[in-house]
């Protein structure tokens, strides 16, 4: 559930989290904002902020209203309103960066819809209740699932969150199709005793919730800092120039990677430079078409019409003036006297840096030592053999 630090006091009362919610465990924030507005003073005549950013599980934030002026830090476990009944969660932002925050998203404090009050910190009751119900929701998928498959729904439960005070369960569930879940819901109430809503999520919030390990090596990006979710289409991938496998640019949640949009832009900026790719050279010798472009070294590569085999290698500059000549209506004896030869060092040097032994000792097979004979030795044994004749 949580982790040690994570402990409430001697007299019952939760102390937070001591990591101030960075310690990566279930209870905790994933998705920290820094606050570098603490340490600063607020204009005089100013009243603090009355807002509160608390976080639920996996990742899913909420902002609250501090009408009663308690005081609260980052890490805290606290009550807070909910539809019907009460709900528990962890503080991860106060003070004026929560106004910041609720002016990127657009959401109005006085909104009582969209903003709901905050109640008090946790008692130890609270956070009993709150915990025994996180037990529950790992088995209860489990059951779920089955229930799903019995009814031939094609659907995948991905996740349950219990409400704090373990009045009302959340099933989020994907599926490609329109799912009739009315009779799933008759055996959820039936099963589990409890009050049930279905919420649909797409198949990349599903991996944000769930969470994992990237072809990267690193955590997923949706689920530690990433929020909001962009469409992503091939071309990102062609611009790019990288090859349309599918098993290569699909994420673990089945779509296309949010990380092709990542350097986009810079690709997009480069490529201002470059010819169309679709622009022939009209040459004396045929006409050329480009085959390849190398955006880093600012290259291309163009071959004439049914000598596909035979490549050369021209820069931006020397493609842009050839273009502007057959603008002119003229025509450039062949692409050959503009191609840059471009000569690669393939020679390899190897340098002893152990400054002892030489890279080539095991080049030449060792030759066999000749065993050294004791002459003297062989002398006695001669004069003992003599002796014993006579």
């Amino acid at each position: 559930m949580a982790c040690n630090s994570c402990s409430t006091g001697k007299d019952g009362q939760p102390k937070g989290c001591k990591n101030n919610g960075t310690c990566g465990t279930d209870s905790c924030n994933k998705l920290t904002v820094f606050d570098w507005l603490a340490n600063m003073s607020l204009p005089q005549g100013q009243e603090p902020f009355n807002g509160v950013e608390v976080r639920f599980k996996n990742g899913r934030k909420q902002y609250y209203k501090n009408t009663e002026n308690l005081t609260f830090s980052i890490g805290d476990i606290v009550a807070t309103q909910a539809k019907s009944g009460h709900d528990i969660g962890i503080v991860t932002l106060t003070g004026e960066l929560v106004r910041v925050q609720m002016k990127r998203k657009k959401i109005d404090i006085n909104d009582e819809e969209a903003v709901m009050k905050i109640y008090r910190k946790a008692s130890q009751k609270d956070i009993d209740v709150w915990s025994s119900a996180r037990d529950k929701e790992e088995p209860m998928k489990v059951k779920a699932r089955q229930f799903a498959i019995d009814l031939n729904l094609k659907m995948k439960i991905s996740d349950i969150e219990y409400q704090g005070d373990a009045s009302k369960a959340t099933f989020y569930y994907t599926a490609e199709e329109r799912v009739d879940f009315r009779e799933l819901i008759k055996v959820f109430a039936r099963e589990f005793r409890t009050r049930i809503e279905m919420k649909q999520v797409g198949f990349r919030q599903e991996a944000a919730r769930l969470g994992g390990i990237g072809s990267c090596g690193r955590e997923l990006c949706c689920s530690t800092w990433l929020t909001d979710f962009r469409s992503v289409s091939t071309s990102a991938a062609r611009y790019q120039q990288l090859s349309l496998n599918p098993l290569k640019l699909a994420g673990q949640c089945g779509k296309l990677k949010c990380c092709l949009n990542y350097e986009l832009d810079a690709y997009l900026d480069a490529l201002k430079a470059f010819p169309k790719n679709d622009t022939k050279l009209y040459t004396e010798k045929g006409v050329a078409v480009c085959q390849k472009t190398d955006i880093f070294k600012g290259h291309l590569w163009y071959a004439y019409e049914g000598e596909w085999m035979n490549w050369h290698v021209l820069t931006t500059d020397q493609v842009k003036e050839i273009i502007e000549k057959n603008k002119a209506k003229q025509k450039v004896p062949s692409i050959e006297e503009y191609a840059s030869q471009l000569v690669q060092d393939t020679k390899t040097e190897f340098e002893n840096v152990v400054g002892q032994d030489s890279l080539t000792r095991f080049d030449n097979p060792k030759r066999k030592k000749k065993r050294r004979t004791n002459k003297g030795k062989q002398r006695r044994r001669q004069k003992q053999q003599n002796n014993a004749k006579k």
